[in-house]
């Protein structure tokens, strides 16, 4: 699955043979070009960035490495290899062939959950696009721009699949793409956490962190998705994602490494005496913690949800690794523990399981965070600093589902609301934690060099020496 870059959109789905859907790419990519020139990174227009490019889609050629100016890049349309006789393997239609086109009794829960999950990839890089302008490093700053270039991607490869199934729908989907902006009043992104600031590197690393993962979560349970076009598809974007999530979680690493550092320098834990040293004390790393993560457990949605349900029946969106599931892959008589709250104290019902397919995702979502928090507390540990991270209960701050607004601490209590009142600054990042945080923020050009507050990588971007010039400011 080689893709071809002499094509004007490269791509590996033989974009030539269809040319009315071939002019209507190449209608909307003026537009793209515009978006990305007008909502991308700030500034970089004319950096030489060095950018990875997927060259093919297969394990041992999906990448290649060189300085390319950010509005050159070759964004395009790349699907995985076409599985030979791919059988449905959940939900109502278990055992049938996959669907190559859209059934019409599918296109509207289709189009809504690409629509969806197209309208995240530029939200990010809309809420990333200043960052640039506060980098910690050289290494971090082409860290940030592969990313963007790859939300840019993904944001074709919906588009692509809006165009060639939906028709006159889906373009008219494929341009309201470009035009919703993340916090607009008038106009916002669709999903909530897609709206919020990313104003500093602290709140990126945490975004990629655990929104990102929020993308391998619902990425994966679209690649089991008995629309094969849309299963195909986002199979390579997870090869891409992975590296988002890296980027987060060796990201937060490295803030608290630096902050242990300095911690044993001082012989001190006081936030105080840290922050005057330059560095993010632990508690601020933690309050951030708590907040990214409640607000993207709320991208899951309800804990119960009839669209859940429908979607899992028709055979549109799967669990996360439906195949290794030891069930029968129907679910209609299974039940599963959801969260509800009893007077003052949180307590579990069953609830039938199609309907609480969100909440099964939710949970394999949250012990897969819990376990990267297990790493950062292993660089705590090393450094011999008795304090942890954690993540806070799941009813924890959230705003969707039944949970929506209770007041629930971090340690799971229910809790009255002047209590709420009186600890929230404890428990989420305040304005004077932001204030402080940006307070770090400012851009490092020198090769090699990083701001006081993040200690370098352990490794570098393709084996490269660790003061390449990983972006030329030209």
């Amino acid at each position: 699955m080689s893709i071809n870059y002499d094509d004007k959109i490269p791509n590996n789905v033989d974009l030539t043979s269809d040319k009315t859907l071939q002019r209507a790419l190449e209608h909307w990519q003026p537009e793209f070009i515009n978006w990305w020139k007008d909502m991308g990174p700030e500034g970089s227009l004319n950096f030489d960035v060095y950018l990875r490019t997927a060259i093919s889609v297969d394990p041992q050629g999906w990448a290649q490495f060189g300085h390319v100016k950010m509005p050159d890049y070759r964004w395009g349309i790349f699907l995985n290899p076409k599985e030979q006789n791919r059988k449905i393997h959940f939900g109502d239609h278990l055992g049938a062939d996959v669907w190559q086109d859209v059934p019409g009794e599918h296109r509207a829960n289709l189009r809504r959950i690409i629509v969806t999950q197209g309208d995240t990839e530029p939200a990010s890089v809309e809420q990333q696009r200043h960052l640039g302008l506060t980098a910690p490093s050289l290494y971090d700053l082409r860290n940030l721009f592969q990313i963007n270039v790859e939300e840019g991607r993904h944001l074709w490869a919906m588009v692509y699949l809006l165009h060639r199934y939906f028709g006159r729908d889906g373009r008219e989907e494929a341009e309201a793409l470009l035009e919703r902006r993340s916090g607009d009043v008038d106009n916002p992104r669709i999903l909530g956490a897609f709206n919020e600031r990313t104003p500093d590197w602290l709140s990126l690393f945490m975004f990629t962190y655990f929104t990102d993962r929020d993308g391998k979560f619902q990425l994966n349970a679209l690649a089991e998705s008995s629309f094969d076009p849309l299963a195909r598809t986002t199979k390579f974007m997870l090869t891409e994602e992975a590296h988002h999530m890296f980027v987060g979680e060796s990201g937060v690493s490295r803030v608290v490494q630096r902050t242990c550092e300095v911690m044993n320098q001082l012989k001190t834990d006081d936030p105080e005496k840290l922050r005057a040293a330059g560095v993010i004390d632990l508690p601020t790393i933690q309050r951030y913690l708590n907040f990214h993560y409640s607000v993207t457990i709320d991208l899951f949605g309800a804990d119960q949800s009839s669209n859940a349900a429908t979607f899992y029946s028709s055979g549109l969106k799967g669990r996360f690794e439906e195949n290794k599931r030891p069930d029968d892959h129907i679910l209609k008589g299974q039940t599963y523990k959801v969260l509800e709250v009893h007077g003052d104290r949180l307590v579990e019902k069953e609830a039938p399981m199609l309907n609480a397919l969100n909440e099964v995702l939710r949970d394999d979502y949250i012990r897969d965070s819990v376990a990267g928090i297990q790493r950062w507390n292993r660089v705590i540990e090393k450094a011999g600093v008795s304090q942890r991270l954690e993540v806070p209960h799941k009813a924890f701050h959230r705003q969707i589902g039944a949970l929506a607004g209770v007041h629930v601490s971090p340690d799971g209590r229910v809790v009255s609301k002047d209590e709420w009142s009186a600890r929230q600054r404890e428990w989420l990042a305040t304005p004077e934690d932001r204030a402080f945080v940006a307070s770090l923020m400012g851009r490092v050009t020198e090769r090699g060099k990083f701001a006081n507050w993040i200690a370098p990588p352990a490794v570098s971007i393709n084996r490269q020496p660790s003061d390449f010039e990983y972006v030329r400011f030209n």
